[in-house]
């Protein structure tokens, strides 16, 4: 998983994490209850942090831009309650899924009411086009998750497929917190521009790595079972690479595979398809391929000019990178 040990970054962090603890509360004590807990949970705040030092970049001082940093992993929350209430998944960062706690329909409801909540204080505080960027990323979001949804199970799905769900479920929200905080910083065109495709090659990036580490990390170090996107019928970047050029048995075990019930697939299948998707080149193809998008991020940072934050936003790509290369040795 990420980790920097830059003292930068890490007040950053405590930052964000001291907003959320003494700052955050709805109108309402039980979304609050089910919001805070997630946020208990952990997480790597890598949204927020784009969007302080994206506003550091452009001569701003992060602190005053705690708010809208938060907005932006608050959205994150509320999309993760959602996701959990659609895959019927038991935990989330080692906690139970808020839909274990407080059932399908508050947690629906959790997730309207803190998108609803989020929308109100944001079009109440911040001028255009703030407000028309989130409410923008929050319809990419929900596009890309319908997107996921019907390419379950296919395992004709193109790389090309793939990137416009990653896109849009995921890399949009990381685009957006960094171009949220360097248009409120007071960026010109050009710098706010820049960072927003950092934020949008750092997100693709960052995806393909969680699809990574699906495969190959620990059940402790991500916070739900290992293979569980293809217990999902989730078709990620290592099985379509792998499928690319694989043998003929893995197109086979493959097809067994996802031709199974969810409920009745059992834990070693999915574990000799992972497998046999490693031994295939999938795991080394995808850490080409999440190395190749830092590269496109970084490249997107000379147009900051020679500013701390620069080299602080190419540390955590490049950390990317380093834990996708640590996965495949």
């Amino acid at each position: 998983m990420i980790r920097t040990h830059d003292a930068a970054d890490r007040d950053l962090s405590a930052l964000v994490e001291e907003f959320f603890s003494t700052t955050f509360a709805t109108d309402n004590p039980l979304i609050t209850e089910a919001v805070r807990r997630m946020l208990a949970a952990g997480g790597k705040r890598l949204r927020p942090r784009l969007t302080l030092l994206s506003a550091k970049a452009n001569g701003a001082d992060p602190r005053a831009h705690l708010a809208l940093a938060a907005y932006m992993e608050l959205i994150h929350v509320g999309t993760l309650i959602h996701d959990d209430v659609v895959d019927g998944a038991q935990t989330r960062r080692g906690v139970n899924a808020t839909a274990v706690d407080y059932g399908n329909r508050v947690s629906v409801l959790a997730g309207d009411y803190l998108f609803a909540w989020i929308f109100k204080n944001v079009t109440a505080s911040y001028l255009p086009p703030i407000p028309h960027i989130l409410s923008a990323t929050l319809a990419d979001i929900t596009d890309g998750e319908v997107l996921q949804l019907r390419a379950r199970g296919n395992l004709r799905l193109k790389l090309d497929d793939y990137i416009e769900i990653v896109d849009k479920k995921t890399a949009s929200l990381f685009a957006a917190s960094a171009e949220c905080g360097a248009i409120t910083a007071g960026a010109p065109p050009i710098k706010s521009a820049a960072l927003r495709d950092f934020g949008r090659n750092f997100g693709v990036a960052f995806q393909m790595l969680d699809d990574l580490l699906d495969l190959t990390a620990d059940e402790s170090d991500l916070g739900k079972p290992v293979g569980n996107d293809l217990r999902e019928r989730k078709v990620t970047i290592p099985l379509i690479l792998a499928l690319e050029s694989g043998p003929l048995e893995l197109h086979r075990e493959a097809e067994r595979f996802f031709s199974e019930d969810e409920a009745s697939a059992d834990g070693g299948s999915a574990r000799r398809l992972a497998e046999g998707i490693v031994r295939a080149g999938g795991a080394t193809k995808t850490r080409d391929a999440i190395i190749r998008r830092v590269e496109q991020a970084k490249a997107a940072l000379p147009a900051l000019g020679s500013v701390p934050a620069r080299a602080e936003l190419g540390a955590l790509a490049d950390a990317l990178a380093r834990d996708s290369t640590a996965r495949t040795r």
